[in-house]
C-alpha cells in the first residue's frame, strides 16, 4: 500500500475523532436539561443522515434488518442503546477527560470478554495491559479520597457496551454485514432509549436541537470518515488515532468547560492510554480484528470491521 494513500488514511481518521469528540462535547453542552435518554434518541436520529453513506456496492436497505444471527444481532441491538445512555450520562457528569479514561477500559473489557465468552488464550502482555488500565482507573479516581457519582457508572456502561459490540463482531465473523451491525446498534438506541425517555420527555429549545443535531451529525460525520479512512490505511494504522480524542477532550474541557487536570489524572491517563496502545499492539500481532474505537457511540467500530465481500455478494 502506497505511504501516501495511507497517511491520507491517517489524516482522515484524525479527522474522523475529532469530529467525533466535538460530538461529545456537543451533549455535554446540553448539561443535563435534556434526559440522556431523549439525548440519546434524538443523536441516533440524527445518525440516519450516515445511512446512505455506509451503505456499499452490494447492501440492501433490508440488510439493515437482515443478519446471519438473530440472537448477536439483537444482543447488539440492546447494548448498543444501553451504551449510548451510559456514555451520554457519562459526558453529562463527568469531565470528559474522565468520561473518556473511563471509556478507554474497553480494550480491557474486550479482553476479558474474549476469554469468557469466545475462550480466547490470552498471554501474559495482555494480562498486563489489562492491569494497567484498570491502575491508570484507580489513579484517575482514587477511591476513598472523592467522591464517585453516576457518571462514572455511565461510562462504566460505556465502555462495556463498546466491547460487548466487539465480541460480538469477532463472533459473528466476516459474513455478516456492516450495515446489518451498524442498524442494530442505530435502531436499537432508537427503540431503547425511545421508549425509556418518554416519562422524562420535555421538548428540546431552540439551542437544545442545534446541539443535539451536532451530536447526532457529527457523530455521522465521524463514521463515515472513518469508512474512508480504513480505505486509504489498514485498521492496525487506524486504530490508534482513536487516543487523540483525549488530547481533543483536555482542550475542549479547558476552553469551553473550565476543567482543569491535575497531575494524577494525567498519569492515569498515560497508564489507561498506554494499556490501550498495547492491547492493539497484541491484537495486530495476533491478526484479530482490533477493540472498535471509542466514541459517544460504538458505530464507529464498524468502519473498521472486515467483511467477507464474495459472501454478502450471494445471500
Amino acid at each position: 500500500m502506497r505511504s501516501d494513500f495511507i497517511l491520507r488514511g491517517i489524516l482522515i481518521a484524525f479527522a474522523s475523532f475529532a469530529a467525533f469528540s466535538i460530538s461529545d462535547a456537543s451533549v455535554k453542552l446540553i448539561e443535563g436539561r435534556l434526559s440522556p435518554l431523549e439525548s440519546g434518541f434524538f443523536g441516533a436520529c440524527f445518525g440516519l443522515f450516515a445511512l446512505p453513506f455506509l451503505l456499499k456496492r452490494n447492501d440492501q436497505w433490508l440488510d439493515i434488518v437482515r443478519t446471519t444471527n438473530r440472537p448477536l444481532w439483537v444482543l447488539r441491538f440492546v447494548s448498543a442503546g444501553l451504551g449510548t445512555i451510559g456514555s451520554v450520562t457519562a459526558f453529562t457528569h463527568l469531565s470528559m477527560a474522565e468520561a473518556f479514561c473511563l471509556i478507554f477500559l474497553l480494550p480491557s473489557f474486550v479482553t476479558i470478554m474474549s476469554v469468557i465468552f469466545l475462550k480466547e488464550a490470552v498471554g501474559i502482555k495482555r494480562w498486563s495491559a489489562v492491569i494497567i488500565g484498570f491502575l491508570g482507573v484507580l489513579v484517575v479516581l482514587r477511591p476513598g479520597f472523592r467522591e464517585l457519582s453516576i457518571g462514572h457508572l455511565g461510562a462504566v456502561f460505556a465502555g462495556l457496551g463498546g466491547a460487548l459490540s466487539i465480541v460480538i463482531f469477532r463472533a459473528i465473523g466476516p459474513s455478516e454485514k456492516n450495515i446489518s451491525l451498524y442498524g442494530a446498534g442505530l435502531l436499537g438506541t432508537l427503540l431503547v432509549c425511545g421508549i425509556a425517555m418518554i416519562p422524562y420527555f420535555t421538548w428540546p429549545s431552540g439551542e437544545e436541537w442545534l446541539l443535539l443535531a451536532g451530536y447526532g451529525l457529527l457523530a455521522a460525520l465521524g463514521n463515515v470518515l472513518l469508512m474512508y479512512a480504513a480505505f486509504y490505511a489498514p485498521a492496525a494504522v487506524v486504530g490508534p488515532t482513536q487516543y487523540s480524542q483525549m488530547l481533543w477532550a483536555i482542550l475542549f474541557g479547558y476552553l469551553i468547560f473550565g476543567d482543569h487536570v491535575d497531575v494524577p489524572m494525567l498519569v492515569g491517563i498515560a497508564l489507561i492510554v498506554g494499556s490501550g496502545l498495547l492491547t492493539l499492539s497484541r491484537e495486530r500481532t495476533r491478526g484479530v480484528a482490533l477493540p472498535p474505537p471509542v466514541a459517544g457511540n460504538s458505530q464507529a467500530a464498524l468502519a473498521i470491521k472486515p467483511e467477507d465481500e464474495s459472501s454478502s455478494e450471494t445471500r
